[in-house]
């Protein structure tokens, strides 16, 4: 049986079929983990959503920021914005079934016998394995439930609170749970995040890390695996952290990297890319 963890497809569907096609996957002994943005901005985000959840148990995914958009605007369609490509699956005769598959899917994912940990985007310097597992079940818990993910959704867009705090409660504490899972990229070493830089390493203000850089963090012990940073373009000079997003919707690659031998594989695809940068 063979693991891969591919990164942010984006809707990018023929790429990822291509990807699959390379990797000789077969459902039936392979598994995949999907790092998160499965949808938006590329062309075949319904195509997409509908295939990676036909894959049933040969497939899991952790939620992006994209993800949980495309759940905030089919509760709240004023949300929708002018550059999203998620309409096809609001009108989808299939799509309360799609969508609540996706309320299904974690913010993190572990696998004690890889020893792999899965996320979209980070994990705060404060969180261990344990703490990031539990609040992923926090999040979990409100998105399954039909009132409170509603009522958690009306919620969810802010950049505050930006430093996490075992003391938060209610939607606070929610929004700063999902803003490191699905947005995460520089913070300061006492783990304030700061969202607006989505460069690459050396851009952001004065103060701030990559949060896999940060001293000390308390995940240092983790293979952790990521996607959500194009412009890092799939690497890292960090010990056990693997970046998975290469930028696929934009003209670069698509990446798969495989988990089950003794050393990480990569494995990318070129693409043509279907959108611009900005």
């Amino acid at each position: 049986m063979a693991v891969y963890a591919i990164g942010d497809v984006q809707g990018c569907l023929d790429e990822l079929r291509r990807l699959l096609d390379r990797l000789q996957f077969d459902p039936a002994v392979d598994r995949l983990w999907f790092a998160g943005d499965l949808v938006n901005r590329g062309p075949k985000s319904l195509e997409t959503l509908r295939f990676i959840r036909g894959l049933g148990a040969a497939a899991i995914s952790v939620l992006g920021n994209h993800d949980l958009h495309l759940l905030a605007i089919s509760r709240y369609a004023d949300r929708l914005k002018s550059r999203d490509t998620l309409l096809p699956i609001l009108e989808a005769p299939d799509r309360e079934a799609l969508l609540d598959w996706l309320r299904g899917c974690p913010l993190v994912h572990h696998d004690a016998a890889l020893g792999y940990c899965l996320v979209h985007a980070g994990l705060p310097p404060q969180w261990d394995l344990e703490l990031a597992l539990a609040c992923s079940r926090e999040v979990e818990t409100v998105l399954r439930d039909d009132d409170r993910c509603r009522d958690f959704l009306a919620h969810m867009y802010g950049n505050q609170p930006d430093t996490w705090s075992a003391d938060l409660s209610g939607h606070d504490r929610l929004r700063c749970i999902v803003n490191a899972c699905t947005r995460l990229r520089f913070c300061t070493r006492e783990g304030t995040m700061e969202f607006r830089h989505s460069g690459p390493p050396g851009n952001q203000p004065p103060g701030f890390l990559p949060w896999f850089e940060v001293p000390g963090r308390a995940s240092h012990d983790l293979k952790l695996l990521f996607g959500h940073w194009a412009s890092l373009g799939g690497t890292t000079d960090a010990p056990g952290v693997f970046a998975l997003d290469s930028g696929c919707v934009w003209g670069r690659q698509l990446t798969a990297l495989r988990l089950d031998t003794p050393t990480p594989q990569r494995i990318s695809i070129d693409c043509p890319g279907t959108r611009r940068p900005g």
